[in-house]
C-alpha cells in the first residue's frame, strides 16, 4: 500500500521537533536519573550512558531518516515491516503498538500526570485515576478535532516543557547547595552498565515516533533527517544538563538514593515553592508526551485499519481536520479502559518497563533489519537520503538494538512476560483477518 493520496502534509519542521521533544522528554528524566545513578560506578559513568543514549539516538535516526524519506507513509514502522517481511508481522507490530507499546505509555504518562495534579489540587481517593482518564479523554478529543489544533497544542506544551527544564537546570547549576563528595555505590559489572541503558535509552525512547508522521510534514526528503537531529540534538543536550544539576546539587550517592530528584533539588535551591513548581513542570512535561503518543500512536492504528478488514473501522481519515478520527477514539477507549485496570493493578514506572520494554526492543530490531532488506529488494527506488558509512551504522544500531533486547529479558520479570502474551495474543486475530480475506477472494 503506497502514501494515503488524502492525506496533506500540514507539519513543518518545528512542529516534527516539537513533536518528538514532547514524545521523548516525559516522565522518565524525573524517575530515571536516580535508578542510572544505582547503577554507575562513578559520575563520569553515569554522565557517559547519557551521552552515549544521544550518540545510539543519532545512530538510529539515520537508519530512520533513510526509511521514512524513501517510504513517507503514517504508518512508519508497520510500513517498513510490510514491505519488508509481509502482513504477519506488519500486523503483529501494529497489534502491539495498539495493546502494549502506545496504549501503555499513554496510560503510564497519564499516570505521572495523575500523581503531579493530585499534589496539587486532590480529588479524592482515586484522584489520580481521575485525572489521568480525564487527560485522555480531553488530549483525544482535541487530536480528533483536528491536526491544526493537536499540533498547536503540541507546539505551546513543548515550548513550556523545555522552558521548565531549563528553569530546573538554572536553580539546580547556579543556586543549590553542591553536595559533598561522596563515594558512589560499587556498581561495575557489565550487567549493571546494560540495567543503566535499559533505563537511559527507555528516556530517550520515542524519537522514532516521527516515522509515523512523514506522511504529514512539508518536505519530507529534507525535513526528515533536519526534524530528526534537531530534536535528538536538543534532547541529549537537556539531558546532560539536567543530569549535571542533579550530581553537582545531590550527588551521585544522593541521586541514586533520592525517590524524587527533582523536587529535592528545588526544595534545597529555593524551598517549598520549588517543590510545587516541579509539581506543575510534571504535569506540563506529561501532557505535552501523552499529546503527542496519543496523536502519533493512532497512525499506525489508521494503518492497520487500511490494511486488515477486521479493523476497517480504523482506517478512515477524517477529511476536515485532516485527522485519523476513527483511530484516534478507538485508541483512547482502550487507554481508559486501560486506566481503570491499572485503577486496581498498577504497580508503578518500573512495571511498566517491564511490560514495554521487550516487545519494544524485539520490533525496534526488526525495523533496522527492514533497512537491509529494502535495499537489497527495492534497489530501483530512489532514496533522497541514504545511511552514511552503511551497511556499519544500521548494523551498529541492529546490534545495540539487540543488547538493549537481552538486558530487557535478563531484567524485567512477569510484567515482561505479560507484555510478551499480549503480543502472542495477537495471532489468533491474524489467523482470523486470513480466514476473512480468503472468504472474501472465494466470493469474488
Amino acid at each position: 500500500m503506497g502514501t494515503v493520496n488524502t492525506i496533506k502534509p500540514t507539519l513543518l519542521v518545528w512542529d516534527a521537533v516539537a513533536l518528538i521533544v514532547g514524545v521523548v522528554i516525559g516522565a522518565g528524566i524525573f524517575e530515571t536519573p536516580s535508578l542510572v545513578a544505582g547503577n554507575a560506578s562513578n559520575s563520569t559513568m553515569a554522565l557517559l550512558t547519557w551521552l552515549l543514549g544521544g550518540g545510539v539516538s543519532i545512530v538510529g535516526a539515520l537508519c530512520y531518516a533513510e526509511l521514512a524519506t524513501t517510504y513517507p507513509h503514517p504508518g512508519g514502522n508497520y510500513y517498513y515491516l510490510q514491505r519488508a517481511f509481509g502482513n504477519s508481522i506488519a500486523f503483529l507490530f501494529a497489534w502491539a503498538r495498539l495493546a502494549v507499546i502506545q496504549t501503555g505509555s499513554i496510560v503510564l504518562l497519564a499516570f505521572v500526570f495523575g500523581d503531579y495534579a493530585s499534589q496539587l489540587w486532590r480529588l479524592g481517593t482515586y484522584s489520580a485515576s481521575i485525572y489521568a482518564a480525564v487527560a485522555i479523554a480531553l488530549l483525544t478529543g482535541l487530536n480528533i478535532l483536528g491536526v491544526r489544533l493537536g499540533k498547536w497544542t503540541q507546539n505551546w506544551l513543548a515550548a513550556a516543557q523545555v522552558l521548565g527544564l531549563l528553569l530546573l537546570i538554572f536553580f539546580g547549576l547556579a543556586l543549590a547547595t553542591p553536595a559533598a563528595t561522596t563515594t558512589a555505590p560499587a556498581t561495575t559489572s557489565s550487567g549493571n552498565f546494560g540495567l543503566a541503558m535499559v533505563f537511559v535509552l527507555l528516556t530517550y525512547g520515542g524519537w522514532n515516533e516521527a516515522a509515523f508522521i512523514s506522511a504529514e510534514l512539508h518536505n519530507v526528503q529534507k525535513n526528515m533527517l533536519r526534524s530528526l537531529l534537531w530534536s535528538i540534538g536538543m534532547i541529549t543536550t537537556i539531558y546532560l544538563l539536567v543530569n549535571i544539576a542533579f550530581l553537582r546539587g545531590l550527588g551521585l550517592a544522593g541521586m541514586a538514593e533520592s525517590e524524587a530528584l527533582a523536587a529535592q533539588l528545588m526544595r534545597q535551591a529555593v524551598g517549598e515553592p520549588g517543590a510545587i513548581f516541579i509539581s506543575l513542570l510534571v504535569v506540563v512535561t506529561t501532557l505535552c508526551s501523552t499529546n503527542a503518543t496519543i496523536f502519533t500512536g493512532a497512525r499506525t492504528n489508521y494503518a492497520l485499519g487500511r490494511d486488515f478488514s477486521l479493523f476497517r473501522f480504523l482506517g478512515q481519515w477524517k477529511t476536515q481536520g485532516s485527522t485519523p478520527a476513527a483511530a484516534l477514539l478507538v485508541q483512547g477507549v482502550i487507554a481508559i479502559l486501560l486506566v481503570l485496570l491499572g485503577t486496581i493493578t498498577r504497580n508503578g514506572f518500573e512495571t511498566m518497563v517491564d511490560y514495554t520494554a521487550p516487545v519494544f526492543w524485539f520490533f525496534f530490531l526488526l525495523t533496522g533489519v527492514s533497512l537491509f532488506v529494502l535495499r537489497r529488494r527495492d534497489r530501483e527506488i530512489i532514496r533522497p537520503f541514504r545511511v552514511p558509512l552503511y551497511p556499519f551504522v544500521p548494523l551498529l544500531f541492529c546490534v545495540f538494538c539487540a543488547y538493549m533486547l537481552q538486558s530487557s529479558l535478563a531484567y524485567t520479570g512477569v510484567g515482561a512476560l505479560v507484555g510478551v502474551a499480549v503480543l502472542l495474543a495477537g495471532v489468533p486475530l491474524l489467523v482470523i483477518t486470513r480466514m476473512m480475506r480468503d472468504s472474501s477472494i472465494r466470493r469474488e
